[in-house]
């Protein structure tokens, strides 16, 4: 006689909050919670049974959500993150002894702990820039010594969209990036985990400044944009791109109960959720800009273009700030801090974080 489990186990506890839901920081859009309709989404899909690892009906549902933004030939992978897909990405774009061309500060080399290198088997040649965009004449600087066996093969430009510096390429940048790459030989790989950001300050669709310009493979990342979690490996010609599936599956990036993943993106880019949150935290990176531009002590000192504002304060000022607000140093030498927001950012946050910045350079002038 079989037991039914679910009818005679004991009710479950209540669950326990251990954080004060008020608590707001600038720190990173990966702080923020998940947005409630994807938490709707989520719950959807839950309970019975479904194929697992991607041959599911969320899943299926998935390509065409996705080729609606991208075109008929897109073919989606969700995976389980960001690092994941770079990784998944580079690695179905290259062989063995390539090379993939890169911005200094781009995030798979700065924060990803050597993934696309020691997972990925890639070398990564980086070019300094000053705003954290590449060029074709940037690009040129590694992209050189083709046939040449001593030096790892140059087949891949990488750029992020939005940059790790809060800077956006515009669509005829990233369209003559990809005419030079390749006219070279070379593909083109987008880092998208802030590309909704992207969109949503240029106004145009995502097709705009990938597909139809020539991007070969995109990162699609929505945990920065109210996902629990998960990112998407966007192919924009399979055709060219063979062996998806193993190299997803190789690295580690299979999920099994993939429906969860694949129900907030259709969630998220089915109506205009997408664009709702992005131009949300975008909006509210500008309130923040303006609020503390012009500040005695205070400079901003990049472009507000997404979700990201860069200031050089005072480092008294900052550790003081800190103390209230979670933020990020971006650079100990010059004092530049990073503040980002998101899509639960209210006006309400900014005016009391861009007061506290107020009153501690105020202090800190009187002492």
């Amino acid at each position: 006689m079989t037991t039914d489990l679910l009818a005679t186990s004991s009710p479950a506890s209540s669950p326990v909050r251990r954080h004060d839901p008020g608590s707001r920081g600038f720190a990173s859009d990966n702080y923020s919670g998940v947005h409630p309709e994807v938490l709707e989404a989520i719950a959807a899909a839950n309970g019975g049974h479904q194929t697992s690892y991607g041959g599911d009906v969320y899943t299926a549902h998935l390509q065409d959500v996705f080729r609606g933004h991208f075109g008929p030939r897109a073919e989606v992978f969700p995976v389980f993150n960001g690092t994941g897909a770079n990784v998944v990405s580079l690695q179905a774009l290259t062989d063995r002894w390539a090379s993939v061309v890169c911005a200094a500060s781009a995030h798979i080399h700065v924060d990803e702990s050597g993934a696309p290198e020691k997972v990925g088997g890639l070398k990564l040649l980086t070019v300094p820039t000053p705003d954290g965009k590449l060029t074709p004449e940037l690009i040129d600087i590694e992209a050189r010594g083709f046939d040449d066996e001593h030096r790892a093969q140059p087949q891949v430009v990488s750029i992020t969209q939005t940059t790790e510096l809060g800077t956006r390429y515009t669509v005829d940048e990233i369209a003559a990036i990809c005419a030079h790459a390749h006219s070279k030989g070379m593909r083109v790989h987008l880092d998208g985990a802030r590309i909704s950001n992207a969109a949503a300050g240029l106004g145009v669709d995502f097709a705009a400044f990938t597909s139809e310009v020539g991007v070969d493979i995109v990162s699609f990342g929505g945990t920065k944009n109210g996902l629990m979690m998960g990112e998407v490996v966007v192919v924009l010609d399979p055709a060219a791109v063979p062996g998806m599936l193993w190299v997803r599956k190789s690295a580690m990036q299979l999920a099994s109960k993939m429906r969860f993943i694949s129900a907030q993106f259709d969630a998220l880019l089915s109506g205009d959720l997408w664009l709702r949150n992005a131009s949300h935290a975008n909006a509210m990176a500008t309130r923040l800009a303006e609020a503390v531009s012009g500040l005695p002590g205070l400079q901003v000192v990049r472009p507000v273009q997404a979700n990201a504002v860069f200031a050089v304060l005072p480092a008294e000022v900052t550790q003081r700030l800190q103390e209230r607000f979670r933020f990020y140093v971006w650079d100990e030498a010059t004092g530049e801090v990073r503040w980002m927001t998101t899509f639960d950012t209210t006006e309400a946050d900014i005016d009391a974080f861009s007061s506290a910045v107020r009153d501690e350079l105020e202090a800190y002038a009187s002492r």
